[in-house]
């Protein structure tokens, strides 16, 4: 088993403010079980940008940075999009939700339609703490789940673009977290068969890592277990952000796990057949490849898979198309290149 890395030129054809040539590390290594390969996600076409840095009125600051975001489609077929917007004139962590609306995926630039949501304290929310808004459709509810700076929480709706907060027994919001300090946030949830799993970081002792939960109704959930930590994605407190999981095919996922934002951003990528499991320090058996995006969100639309990622310059949210191919057809890079 050993590494190599491959060019690709395809990746960000005519993007100057990312490398002409994107270079992704791969972990080859032998398929998990006989006639399965695994497979490789990669960027495809050029991108373009959705949503820009917002006016946000009173509350708009130069330094302000629209980060972690969901992306997903309305029940009137328009596409929104909810932003946590950092380093805002809100008070507290200084963050809130913006929102914007698009026609279609491969729209630019969509139209913003102001802030969507601010922390509260009467929930037991921390003051301009909230975070990482994901969403996801079930029946005809539509449940967000959210960071507030110390526990992950739902906001519920049934059009897509009105959330209410859902309060607990104690009129808090708060539905788990990994204890005081430790900034458990940026959830992302999958349904495998009929089970929901949420996945989120914190970083408990100053080490990131990515933690599991799941549950059978979205109100009881199991207590948590560490899915991914370490390896060469590091172990510091921001190297497993914005975990976000893919089911390719049956029994075969993909997490994606931020170390990095900005014009070098970086992005790991493991691979399991237990969704529950991918790797602790153990790169061998489930790191795939690393990719040049940070915050990456991955959308499955009418047969095609898109992904949507932070902007180098960390003051808007583009987006491409992504393709799947099997480790088999990437193209290895020529060792006279240089290493990432």
């Amino acid at each position: 088993m050993n590494a190599v890395q491959y060019t690709d030129t395809r990746l960000f054809p005519g993007r100057t403010c990312l490398c002409l040539t994107a270079l992704v590390t791969v972990l080859v290594q032998q398929p998990l079980f006989a006639a399965e390969e695994l497979l490789v996600p990669i960027i495809r076409g050029n991108w373009w940008t959705v949503a820009g840095d917002p006016d946000l009125g009173q509350f708009t600051d130069l330094k302000q940075q629209p980060v972690d975001f969901a992306i997903w489609q309305a029940i009137d077929g328009t596409w929104q999009l909810w932003s946590c917007i950092r380093g805002t004139k809100i008070g507290g962590k200084t963050r809130l939700f913006h929102r914007w609306e698009g026609t279609t995926l491969t729209a630019t630039n969509w139209r913003p339609l102001g802030m969507a949501m601010q922390a509260d304290a009467k929930y037991g929310e921390t003051p301009g703490g909230l975070q990482a808004p994901f969403v996801l459709k079930r029946g005809k509810v539509f449940y967000q789940f959210y960071g507030d700076w110390e526990n992950i929480c739902i906001a519920t709706g049934s059009d897509g673009k009105n959330f209410a907060r859902r309060t607990n027994a104690n009129g808090h919001t708060g539905l788990f977290s990994e204890g005081l300090g430790h900034n458990t946030r940026d959830p992302m949830v999958l349904l495998i068969n009929d089970v929901w799993h949420c996945y989120y970081t914190a970083f408990p002792n100053g080490q990131g890592a990515v933690y599991g939960r799941t549950s059978k109704d979205t109100l009881a959930w199991s207590e948590s277990r560490v899915v991914a930590f370490g390896g060469q994605a590091g172990t510091n407190a921001y190297s497993a952000e914005c975990p976000f999981v893919v089911e390719t095919k049956p029994g075969h996922y993909y997490l994606f796990r931020t170390q990095r934002y900005g014009r070098d951003a970086k992005t790991s990528v493991y691979h399991s057949t237990n969704p529950l499991a991918f790797g602790l320090n153990e790169d061998e058996k489930y790191f795939v490849c690393t990719l040049q995006v940070a915050a990456p969100e991955i959308l499955l639309h009418e047969g095609h898979y898109f992904m949507a990622a932070l902007l180098p310059s960390l003051k808007g949210i583009q987006m491409t198309r992504l393709e799947w191919l099997p480790q088999s057809k990437v193209r290895p890079k020529a060792s006279s290149e240089k290493p990432e």
